[in-house]
């Protein structure tokens, strides 16, 4: 998100009234897709980070919330029009926005007021309670007023709020968009890391579960509860007794459908039902069994539920004799569903055939392993990939380019018989970390209006230090009272026209360049004639120009 989705072990849920959130009400959830999300912390890219703590907080959204997403940045470089509202507000979004989240690219810039403008007008916020959760790594890149877009949402709405969550962001930073928050009267969280993050999201993305409905105090002569049900994972095998297992039971409509959940419970259940038609879920992770039971007044019952699961333990690894992979990703895909883990990776999931997809940077393998109920299954998969971390230098020795702003991508150094490569990966920033499977690579690097393409090989196993050439300097280009600047190439064409490289609105101007001959131009705001000065630029050497 320059220019602004892991893990989330929250048993909390968002948006109870009594913090600044929600119950049973519409809200969309705004992703910066733009691509500084691919700038890591901590070793692993915030784009990742964000996606699984969507991912594990929407499991725990109550079922009747309204949950859309919207993202910006994901499908245009340098679009500020690139605003998607991808899954619209509904009850039981939360598989939807995951698979859009794990879908989606990150490439494009930050118009994030726009963005909360239509996700308010989506939620029809003149007529109607709506709140926005914005995710946001970056700050407004195109033109648009935060502060201002808050007051007139609030003057406007019937109840409007809108949460920001700075992902990565100074303080100074911060201060430039939480009064988007702020005049709304909604809250402006800082998130530095991970634990940060994820905090955040279960605050303003999560609620408490409800509270079991409360029975009536039995009489003297009734049994404490009369609803004690218990799991196993296979016929015949021991009770789940470790706390894994989760409870949920809904009130059964008159056609045998789901109808308002009654509670979510988690480990042993022992619980009072009312007299009446009930449809209850055992699970534990990804296995589930599900009863039709009938309460009578008087009764006692001990239902047992088998999940016919097993418990499949994966450990991931980058290259054969490697450590286990903390950036894996692990996609498990079973008998009717599928649900995706990261780093050492733990889950029950039905019986049957499964297919285990690792993914460590551009590297996949699958394996297909066959669970039995009541199974567990460890096992080590190696993805055999190598690692190269990515430097742009603006001399080959000389200093380092340490800019945000430095774009790396990666393609096969084989052509296709057009004439083009196949991109792999992109990054941004110093120390952009790559891992790749064996082959032949060019790194196409990019600074401002540099450009350098840098031929490696990586074999698995390897971590290499890729360091990239850019055979540029600096220009400073100053033009006081101009209305904006444009750098030429020097050299004319045979109608004696110069290219234009790149121009800048304002009196001032900073570009990365490659070394050579180049013309300034300033141009004027009052019609007054354009001045020009013809400049050279040395690799690794900053220059500063005045055209008057």
């Amino acid at each position: 998100m320059a220019g602004l989705i892991r893990s989330v072990a929250a048993a909390a849920l968002l948006l109870s009234t009594t913090s600044f959130g929600f119950a049973a009400n519409k809200v969309i959830i705004i992703l910066d897709a733009s691509g500084s999300m691919w700038a890591q912390i901590d070793g692993k890219p915030k784009l990742e980070i964000a996606r699984e703590s969507l991912r594990t907080v929407l499991q725990s959204v109550p079922a009747d919330d309204e949950i859309g997403f919207m993202a910006y940045g994901h499908r245009t470089k340098g679009s500020c029009d690139d605003i998607e509202l991808i899954v619209p507000p509904q009850a039981g979004s939360a598989s939807a926005i995951s698979a859009a989240a794990d879908s989606m690219k990150f490439l494009g810039k930050t118009p994030l007021t726009a963005a909360v403008k239509q996700a308010a007008e989506a939620l029809k916020y003149t007529e109607d309670k709506a709140t926005v959760v914005l995710i946001t790594d970056g700050l407004e890149t195109c033109g648009g007023d935060p502060c201002a877009l808050g007051k007139e949402l609030k003057e406007s709405g019937v109840d409007f709020t809108a949460d920001v969550v700075g992902f990565g962001l100074t303080a100074d930073e911060g201060k430039q968009i939480a009064c988007l928050a702020e005049n709304t009267g909604g809250k402006y969280i800082q998130a530095s890391d991970e634990k940060a993050l994820q905090d955040a999201l279960v605050e303003t993305v999560a609620a408490p579960a409800p509270e079991p409905a409360s029975a009536p105090a039995p009489a003297p002569a009734k049994p404490e509860f009369n609803f004690m049900p218990s799991v196993v994972m296979a016929e015949g095998g021991p009770e789940i007794s470790d706390n894994s297992n989760a409870w949920e039971i809904y009130k059964a409509n008159a056609d045998g459908s789901r109808g308002d959940q009654v509670m979510t419970e988690y480990g042993e259940l022992k619980t009072n039902l009312e007299p009446g038609d009930y449809i209850v879920v055992g699970r534990d992770d990804e296995a589930r069994s599900e009863q039709k039971i009938k309460i009578e007044a008087g009764q006692v019952y001990k239902p047992l539920f088998t999940l016919n699961g097993g418990t499949l333990v994966i450990h991931p690894h980058a290259s054969q004799g490697s450590e286990i992979s903390g950036e894996a990703r692990v996609d498990f895909a079973y008998p009717g569903g599928s649900t995706t883990h990261y780093g050492d990776a733990k889950a029950t999931v039905p019986a049957g055939e499964q297919k285990v997809t690792v993914q460590i940077g551009a590297g996949t393998v699958t394996e297909t392993i066959q669970l039995a109920a009541g199974q567990t299954v460890e096992k080590d998969v190696v993805v055999g990939v190598g690692h190269a971390v990515l430097n742009a230098f603006y001399t080959a020795g000389g200093d380092k380019a340490d800019n945000s702003g430095t774009s790396f991508e990666i393609v096969k150094a084989k052509k296709k018989i057009d004439g083009s490569r196949e991109s792999v990966e992109h990054s941004y920033g110093p120390d952009s970390k790559f891992w790749l499977p064996p082959d032949d690579y060019v790194a196409l690097t990019t600074l401002d209006l540099a450009v350098a393409e840098q031929p490696f090989t990586i074999k698995a196993g390897d971590n290499q230090d890729i360091k990239v050439p850019l055979d540029a300097g600096v220009l400073a280009m100053s033009a006081p009272g101009a209305y904006s600047i444009e750098v030429f190439s020097s050299k004319k064409d045979i109608e004696g026209k110069r290219k234009s490289l790149g121009l800048s609105y304002g009196d001032s101007w900073q570009q990365t360049i490659p070394a050579g001959d180049y013309v300034v131009v300033r141009h004027a705001s009052d019609q007054g004639q354009d001045k020009e000065m013809p400049v050279t630029i040395k690799a690794g050497e900053r220059t500063e120009v005045t055209v008057q």
